[in-house]
């Protein structure tokens, strides 16, 4: 079990002991998380981290994950992108397929709670199967810049029941929601499989397993393979440093249970790469070990995150801890994470140009290049790890409930 214990050391003594402080209030208090996958993605990530250290510092926090069919995750994929700004056919059966996943799901989930706490669309709904008796927070991770109005609409009507709704960036917040929103920005645990230091022997043993040659360069892009990150893009990218410098660019990619889009998404991102596939320019890696992600993040000279639209991206946090350079696009959350030139390097998202000329700098100037990761090293440690998001969430929870 993780405890908060755990991180002397890491973090100073005065912000622990400012955790345990703020945790008095609500010693006891029954929480709980809800959301659509219990692995995949960054939500899952931080809730295996989050509700552990909720328990340790004297709070009951517990975690349901919603039971949905394929079909309901193929629309709440469609919603997941319409509110990103994806075209989208909203019909009345849709609509009444995604309700009664949530109805079905709450005949046999009892949420008696002090406060439930739901994240993303795939259960926001849930609030409506039930006689409300303690607050309602919707947690939000996705990139709300230009929903689609019929769908925001649709939706808005739950989040009305909700007495707060949290966002990764005030770019996010909505005028026509006349709810209390509040600015939260998600976080990594360092301690996790996936963050911790490990040997570069390690690091070595696990990019042979994964048949990654290391004798170039190395670009990586970690993520799913989904449209909002532009794999497609990336490739364009990669062709264009690799006109300047001889490198490998590595997909280190996951799926997630509630991500039905991801295999068709591989199949087109792969017949694209075919060619320098077959040369091996390009590999395709399942990043479905933490240590495995670890050490790719560690190994590569340059992370690229070239994202459409972003809620926050703890792929980008998690290269900045490890001090691997990132060039990124400078959309949604990853501004918030990245001082221009300073701690990485923000790129347009549709400038391949520019997104070349960076990543090639950073390959060609290696000195420059750990001086920005140490940079970016130090930025997390202060403002991105699991520890400040559990005090985050403690200093809500006190808030809302002893209103």
């Amino acid at each position: 079990m993780i405890r908060l214990e755990d991180f002397r050391h890491i973090v100073p003594d005065e912000k622990l002991a400012e955790i345990y402080n703020r945790a008095k209030g609500l010693y006891g208090k029954h929480i709980v998380h809800v959301n659509a996958t219990y692995q995949g993605g960054g939500v899952a990530e931080i809730l295996y981290s989050l509700v552990q250290l909720m328990n340790d510092v004297g709070i009951n926090a517990g975690w349901r994950i919603l039971h949905g069919s394929q079909e309901f995750f193929e629309i709440t994929k469609s919603f997941h992108n319409a509110l990103q700004g994806a075209k989208l056919h909203l019909s009345e059966k849709k609509r009444q397929t995604y309700l009664q996943v949530n109805d079905n799901f709450s005949r046999f989930t009892h949420l008696q709670h002090d406060c439930v706490i739901v994240h993303d669309p795939q259960p926001l709904s849930l609030i409506r199967a039930y006689r409300k008796r303690q607050p309602w927070i919707w947690r939000c991770h996705i990139d709300l810049t230009k929903p689609h109005e019929e769908l925001w609409d649709f939706l808005k009507g739950f989040m009305l029941k909700y007495d707060q709704v949290v966002m990764s960036s005030e770019k996010y917040f909505k005028k026509d929601l006349p709810v209390d929103q509040r600015l939260m920005f998600p976080a990594i645990n360092p301690l996790s499989e996936k963050n911790r230091d490990i040997s570069d022997k390690t690091v070595l043993e696990y990019m042979d397993k994964a048949d990654i040659p290391t004798d170039k360069p190395i670009i990586t892009q970690v993520s799913r393979l989904d449209p909002w990150k532009d794999p497609e893009g990336v490739i364009d990218v990669f062709k264009l440093v690799k006109q300047n410098v001889d490198c490998r660019l590595v997909f280190c990619y996951n799926v997630a249970s509630d991500d039905p889009e991801g295999l068709r998404m591989f199949r087109k991102v792969h017949r694209k790469a075919s060619k320098l596939v077959k040369s091996g320019d390009i590999v395709f890696v399942v990043g479905n070990n933490e240590t495995l992600v670890n050490s790719v993040q560690r190994f590569s000279n340059v992370i690229m995150q070239k994202s459409i639209r972003e809620g926050f991206c703890l792929c980008v946090t998690e290269a900045l801890w490890k001090g691997t350079p990132v060039v990124a696009s400078n959309v949604g959350g990853i501004p918030y994470q990245i001082d221009d030139g300073r701690s990485g390097f923000l790129v347009e998202p549709q400038d391949n140009k520019g997104f070349a000329e960076r990543i090639t700098h950073v390959l060609q100037n290696p000195d420059a290049a750990k001086d920005i990761g140490d940079k970016a090293k130090e930025k997390v440690r202060r403002e991105f790890l699991i520890t400040r998001l559990l005090s985050d969430y403690l200093d809500m929870l006190n808030s809302i409930m002893n209103a």
